[in-house]
Order: C-alpha cells, then structure tokens, then sequence
C-alpha cells in the first residue's frame, strides 16, 4: 500500500510531494508509516523492488517490512518523543543475493496514537566502499613508510610521527630520536614564524597549505632546505598537521645555477625549462628530453603545455606560492607526476620539474623488497588465514608459498621458550589480530616438516590499526636459532665454572635469590677443603686443578638429582638442595659428601688424601636474607666446622653469627693493637726441678681490649694466624719480651732464659731470622738465653722446611724446643733430625697423670727417650703436689704451671724487694 509523502508534513502542496519525491527517488530512498493505534504499516512505490521482492503482494512486503522494522515498533515505546532512530538489516532478494538497507525513522505524537514515519534505503555499496577505503589507506601507511618524501606528523607542538625519508634529512639514526620533541627542534629559526603562520591558515580538517619552501634543522646542527606542504588532519582522534616535504637542497641549487651559470642547468637531474612571458619554451635542458621524450631542437619556440601535454602558467603558479604538482605526458604518452617550482626572470620564467612517477611505483618497490628480505613476512587475512609469504619465509619455515597460502598459523607446530605447545589464541599474530595491539620480538620454536627446529623472533603487526577486529595482520619473523645457542652457550660460560662444569657463584646466588616469594626452604651446604694448598704447593697447580675436577664429579655423585652443585672459587664448593631442611636429612648428606671428599685420589701417579669442612645453612620460604647472606653464614658455618678440627660438618646458628661477628671485630682491633699499647707480654716460671730453681720464664702474650677487657689467647692467637698478623705481632713480642728480661737479667744480676713461643706462620716468615737478630740486639739479651719453642704439629706440616729455619736459628746460639709433644705423628727418630734442646710434654698426659698409671707409664717413656736422645724435658701444666712428685719421681728435668707460678707481669714477677737469686721449691 502507498503512503502520501506529504501527509502530515507541512507545504504539502502537489509541487512539493514532486520535489519530495524526486529527492528520495534520487538517494534511492523510499518513505514508509507504522501506526501504533491500529499496527497499520504503509508504504511508498518502489519497496518490493528495494526488499528484493519485485512483484510480490502487498502482504508478503507488509509482512517482510514488519519484521525488519520490529526492532524500532517495540524501542519507540521507551523511546524520548522526536529522537531519530536508525537500524542497518541485512536482506536476501529472491535471486539469492545479499543486501544491506539503512532505516531512519522518527516517532511522531504519543505512543499509543502516534505512529513512525520513516525512510530505508540500500547501503550496500556504501559499506563495500568504506572498506575499500580501509584496504587503502593501509596501503597508504606502507606508502607512506616507503614514500622518498619526508613526512611528518606534529601535534600540539611535538612530533608524533616521522617515516625514514624525514629521519634521513634531519640526520637521524631512526625516528625514535625525533618522536616526542618540539617540532621546532627541527625547523630552523628564521622558518619557524613561516611554519606557525601555515599552520594557523589550517582551520578546518583536510585543508591544505600552497607548497611553500622552508628550512630544516638537523641534528648534527646543519639546515636543510625543504620543498613542503602542510594538511590538517587528525592524530588519535584529536587534530595534528601533517607535513610532506622534500630536500630541494639539490633543485635550489640547480636554480641558482639556472640564474648564474647556464652551463650547469645542462647537468641538472630535473627538466628546467625556460620560457617567455607568454610561456613559449626559450631553453629546454637534456633532461627534460629525458623527462618528456622531446628533443630540444623540437621543443624550443612550442608552448610549454603543448610540451608537457597539461595547463601549465608560471605567472599563475608564482602566485600560489610557485610550488605545485600536476599531471603530465610524455610523448609516447605515458602519464608523468611532475612537481613544478616555478622562478621569475627578467625576460620570462624558469620551470624545474621534477619527475616524482616513482613515487607511484611504491606499492610494487615494496613487494619487490619485502620479496629480498632475509626476514621472513607473511600476511594473513582477518579470518586468519595466510594471504601471502615472501621467499625468506618459505626458506625458514621450510615450506613452500604455495603450501603456506590459505593455511591458518593457528596449525603450526610452535611452543614457548619452556617447551610447551602455543595455544591457538595465545600465537602472535592471533594476538595482534584479535586485540590490535602489536606483538614484538615474541620468541617461539617452530618444528619444521623436515624435522629441524627453529628458533623464531616474531613480530605481528596489524595492517590497518584503525579497522575492527579481526584485523589484517603482517607478521615477520628473523632465524634465531644460531645466535640463540651462541647465546646459550654464552649464558652457560657465564653460570658455570670453566675447570670443573659446575654452577659458578652467579648461578648459585641466581637460585638463593628471591625473585618471587619461595614456597620451599633450601638448604646449602659450603664445603671448603682443608689444607688443599698443600696440594698447589707441593704437586702444581695442574694438579691441584685436576684434584679439584674429581671432588666436583664426587659432590655431583653423592647428591640427588635436583641438588645444585657449584664451586665458588679456589677450593670452595656449595650444594643447594631445595625443599629439605631436616636437619638429620642434611646431617646424613654432609656425611655423603665427607665421605666422598675422603676416598683417596690418584694424581700424576701419587695418592692423596683429600678432607674438608661443611657449614650448613638452611634458609625458609620467608627468609629474608639476600643469597650473598646466605652463602656469608654457611661460610660462617664452614669456619665453625674447620676450627673443630675439620673433616666436619656445622649448622649456622645464631650464636655462630654473633660469634663471628665478634671474631670480624676483634681482627680489626688487633690490626691496630700493638700501635695502641693494647698488647703486654707476661712471664710464667719454669723451675729446674734437679735444683728446685727457677731457671726460666715462657713469655705469653696478653691482650687487654679497651671494651671487652681480657681476651684471651686462645681466641685472638688463632685470628693473628688467619689474618697474617701474627708475624708482625710475634716480632713485636719477641722484641718487648727480650728487652723486659734483659733488663731484669741486668738489674737483678740473673741467669734467666727466656722461652717463646713460634707459630707455624712465623716458620714461614722469611725475615723471621733477621726479627731475632734484631730484638737480641736491640735488648742485649745474649743468644743462649732465648729459647724458641715450636709446636710438634708446626714441625711435622713441612719437616725439611721446618729443619732449614731451625738450623738457621741455632746458628745464632739460642736454643729450640718442640713444644706439646705427644699432640702430633712426630718420633723420636724425625726429632734427632733437627737441632732441639729441649722436649716439652704437652698438659693432656700432665693432667689425669696422678689417677691413671697408664699415664704415668706413657710420660716415663717419654722422657727416657727424650734423654737418650740428649734432649731435657719440660713438663707443662702442673697443678697438684701430686703431679709434681711424680714427674721428680720420673726424672723429669723441669716443669711449669700453676701449681710453681701463674702467668704474670714483669712488674709482679720481679718486685722492687725481689731478693737476687728468686727460686720456687716445690
């Protein structure tokens, strides 16, 4: 049924319905009415053609109306009175084909009385043109990349965007250097008041400034002269200007030359043409013969535009600001795209063109490119499928184009960095094509049909951001594979130790570090070997480092599979085990381990025995310790175990902390004892026990700290040995301790020998000699007073070395005693080797000697083989009458301890009213 358009509309007169009429049939539009009060639907003349229903009846077209407008009969009821309401539906003719009709319709009255009045028309080729439009403007995006012409886009006065032909002129490496900076950066400083006036003539979107001419500002502080125009367009939905422009360094100075020398217009790249004033050619250069396929000698006295086969009027393009770009032909009548700069000369004008068709071909210069990329690229559509695959891609991915084409990504074998397979949705450029956000330098395995893996950098792009989803994407991709393993390889150099393969420090404190909160304790184990210099110093170095490779094959054997093994440094090792901090679980490992360190090794076709101490240190999921305190305290731990004796293993504790916290204070305080006077010598009595006569006294250092008062000598003794301290503190006592008893010697008139006391460091100092020399001669004291005393075990760690110091030592004429003897593996046999005096016996066979007769029996042997020998004996660590008797009884020759005379100073052991001769009897 047929509506009357007019009905209801004001100036309903019979013209106006014709023009009404005539305006819809000419949008192809036609009107229609739904009234709510009776459901009535009427429409104009042309509907059952528009709905693909040519010839239908009048029911069938109300019916396929109604449905199609339902939406808007049942949203007007909620609807405000007036608003337009618009729907795009979808139709399928008769002969099969798809349309799509646009509805406009407005509500007119009430609700219940009023009705629609509308109008449909088809919009399917203007759907089919915006995505032509799309399609083209992603090539115009590669166009752009590609274009020889400088392009720009600012907004606001900072940089947005610039293709490589901007970055090339202004010196840069890449764009990134001009993203974000003034735009003025780049314009030089007489142009920038032109810029800022071309920019404000661009009050609406899509107006464009004449081509002018400017100057730009490079990097390196050079200028540029540029031929340009400006567009107002938009930049993220909001407006910026887009500048094209082109270096005419080169074409200005070719119009210079065209006013100075006319020679040089003969090798200009561009056709310069000069003509009259009324545009009649007077010059035309060889390459406008090249340009426009005319000789000179046919060209000169023709009009320009006969020549250029376009209008053409320098006096005209001069006053639009004589720059353009038009449309030209050659001879052969190719279709040229020139760009025009247009000068005055007295007699005419001067015309440099360019031929810019090259341009054009950028679309057909990329394909050829992308064709010679060694990275692979491959476009997929927004179904997902692959649309095309350059060379390099086939070559990578081991596929032929024609087997790539038409498949889905979504099918290839391709897993992550940690082996698993990618899913479909996670993959690049499904990313990309679902979210439009870009995907860089994703690295993926790919499993080619010939077995090989490759390792790939992916890059998914979309090809038009601005489309909906699901977008085209390009993605590109580059062979990682050999610089992947060179750089496993390097990362593997860099975690591991070179001698023996094992985790270095780096990959150990990489595991105790805390990235993310642990879930699982680990327990580590520091394993130092004790005395493996012996090994470096007696066999080499490479047989040290072979030692070295055997005890790290040996830890990895005696560890579980998920244990870490590492190696520090030198001779210091560490087992990480996560997920156990069963203190009996890491006892019994430890135990593995020293028992692994034990089992002896064959070296350059000796044998040798190998120990070493552990510390362990567990640390929790919520320790906050970094891995480097955490490796501190199970070197702590170490340190604990080796002062036990070694061939052990000891837990940190924080008692062990604090312990050696204390020792770390104390070594730095005794580093500068000596210089604060902190440090005295006090004198224990040594009683001849043939005489009952006391014909000696052990100098024993002393150490009063000005905070911790006493220390004692058995705690900072050990740290002047660790710390190679003890040389230059045991000169210092040997020096104060000579010149005290010489003077007492002196002023009492006193036969008293002094003994002292050498650490096993001191018998490797080399000045040691020279130190003795030194405090004899500086006291006075003469040489056969002064008695060495030097421990079994000092002795027997390098017997022959330790006989070439003792010879050097009785050649001053002081005597020598082994001091604790009975502590070490010496005999009596190795004693008759080396120049001694006198043997001392340590206190452990002293103190029990009254309750156990196999005691005595030991300290009787001792001391007839000691006489047979020639050597007198000292007893030490006489506490009890008891003692003392049978050491008489026994015949031993001296004895000192507590019981005969505590340590002393040397002002308490000689009083002013000392008598001269002082004796102690038992």
């Amino acid at each position: 049924m047929e509506i009357d358009p007019a009905d209801g509309l004001s100036g309903g007169s019979g013209l106006g319905r014709e023009f009404l009429d005539l305006a819809l049939s000419a949008h192809g539009a036609v009107p229609w009415t739904f009234d709510f009060a009776d459901r009535g639907l009427t429409w104009a003349a042309g509907m059952d053609s528009l709905l693909g229903m040519s010839g239908a009846s009048e029911d069938e077209i109300r019916a396929r109306l109604r449905k199609l407008i339902e939406p808007w009969t049942v949203a007007a009821t909620t609807t405000a009175l007036w608003q337009d309401l618009d729907l795009e539906q979808p139709v399928v003719t008769r002969k099969g084909e798809t349309r799509l009709l646009r509805f406009h319709a407005r509500l007119r009255g009430n609700q219940r009385t009023g009705r629609l009045i509308g109008l449909v028309r088809e919009v399917t080729a203007l759907h089919r043109d915006r995505q032509t439009l799309a399609d083209l403007a992603g090539r115009y995006r590669l166009l752009v990349e590609l274009s020889p012409d400088a392009i720009c886009v600012h907004q606001d006065g900072f940089v947005k965007y610039a293709n490589p032909a901007m970055s090339s002129i202004l010196g840069a490496e890449s764009s990134e250097q001009l993203l974000g900076r003034p735009v003025t950066d780049f314009v030089a400083h007489h142009s920038i008041a032109e810029m800022r006036e071309r920019i404000r003539l661009l009050a609406a979107p899509g107006a464009v400034t004449p081509r002018s001419q400017a100057a730009l500002q490079r990097i390196d502080g050079g200028t540029v002269p540029v031929e340009l125009i400006a567009v107002h367009t938009t930049w993220e939905g909001r407006p910026a200007v887009q500048v094209i422009g082109r270096d005419v360094t080169a074409q200005k100075a070719a119009e210079a030359a065209l006013r100075n020398q006319a020679a040089l217009v003969e090798h200009s790249n561009n056709a310069i043409i000069a003509t009259d004033r009324d545009g009649v050619v007077t010059s035309w250069n060889p390459a406008a013969e090249t340009v426009y396929g005319i000789p000179a000698d046919q060209a000169l006295g023709r009009h320009v535009e006969a020549l250029v086969g376009a209008p053409l009027q320098p006096e005209a393009l001069l006053g639009g600001g004589g720059v353009t770009e038009a449309l030209h032909r050659r001879q052969d009548g190719t279709t040229l795209v020139i760009g025009i700069s247009a000068a005055e000369m007295d007699s005419g004008f001067v015309l440099v063109c360019a031929d810019e068709t090259a341009r054009r071909q950028a679309e057909q210069d990329f394909a050829t490119v992308v064709a010679a990329l060694d990275e692979g690229v491959i476009v997929l559509g927004p179904e997902g499928t692959v649309a095309s695959a350059n060379p390099a891609a086939e070559r990578i991915l081991g596929v032929a184009g024609s087997q790539i084409v038409g498949t889905s990504p979504a099918s290839w074998p391709m897993f992550d960095e940690s082996g698993e397979q990618l899913r479909p949705q996670d993959r690049p450029s499904a990313v990309a094509r679902r979210s439009g956000a870009p995907e860089n330098q994703r690295v993926v395995r790919f499993d080619r049909a010939d077995g090989r893996s490759v390792w790939l950098a992916v890059t998914a792009r979309t090809l038009n951001p601005q489309d909906r989803p699901p977008h085209k994407v390009v993605t590109s991709f580059t062979d990682i594979t050999e610089s992947r393993a060179a750089r496993e390889r390097l990362e593997y150099e860099a975690t591991h130790d070179p001698l023996t393969r094992l985790a270095n420090r780096t990959l150990v404190l990489r595991h105790l570090g805390h990235p993310q909160p642990r879930t699982d304790p680990v327990a580590v184990l520091f394993i130092d070997l004790d005395n493996f210099k012996r090994i470096n110093d007696s066999l080499g170095h490479a047989a040290g480092d072979e030692v070295l490779r055997i005890i790290g094959n040996r830890l990895v054997s005696a560890t579980r599979d998920e244990a870490l093994v590492g190696r520090l440094g030198g001779d210091e090792f560490v087992v990480l085990v996560h997920g156990e901090s069963d203190h009996e679980v890491l006892g019994a490992l430890g135990n593995r381990l020293l028992g692994a360190l034990t089992e002896p090794i064959r070296v350059q076709g000796r044998q040798l025995h190998v120990n070493g101490s552990i510390g362990v240190v567990v640390s929790g999921a919520d320790d906050t310790r970094s891995g480097q305190d955490v490796l501190r305290d199970a070197d702590v731990a170490m340190y604990q175990a080796k002062t036990q004796g070694g061939g052990r293993y000891a837990f940190f504790g924080v008692d062990l902390r604090e312990r050696v916290q204390r020792h770390m204070v104390l070594e730095q305080d005794l580093r500068h004892a000596v210089q604060r006077d902190e440090l005295w010598v006090a004198y224990q009595p040594v009683v001849d026990l043939r005489v009952d006569r006391t014909v000696a006294v052990e100098g024993l250092l002393r150490w009063s700290h000005p905070v911790h008062g006493t220390v004692s000598p058995a705690e900072f003794i050990p740290l002047a040995e660790e710390s190679d301290l003890i040389n230059p503190i045991g000169a210092h006592m040997l020096h104060t301790a000579a010149g005290q008893l010489a003077d007492e010697r002196e002023r009492h008139e006193l036969d008293l020998q002094l003994n002292a006391n050498l650490s096993p460091r001191q018998l490797e100092d080399p000045d040691l000699l020279a130190n003795v020399q030194q405090a004899l001669a500086d006291s006075g004291l003469p040489p056969h007073a002064l008695c060495l005393e030097i421990t079994e075990n000092a002795i027997m760690q390098d017997p022959a070395a330790a006989a070439r110091v003792l010879n050097g030592l009785r050649e001053l004429g002081i005597g020598l005693a082994i001091d604790d003897f009975g502590t070490g593996y010496s005999s009596l046999a190795q004693l008759r080797q080396l120049p001694l005096d006198i043997l001392k016996i340590d206190r452990t066979f002293v103190t029990d000697l009254a309750e156990s007769e196999e005691l005595e029996v030991i300290v009787n042997s001792i001391i007839a083989m000691a006489h047979a020998v020639g050597l007198e004996v000292v007893a030490e660590g006489i506490e009890t009458p008891q003692q003392l008797a049978i050491l008489r009884t026994l015949g031993c020759d001296q004895a000192q301890g507590y019981y005969l005379g505590k340590p002393t100073s040397i002002q308490e052991l000689f009083p002013p009213n000392i008598p001269p001769h002082p004796e102690k009897t038992a």
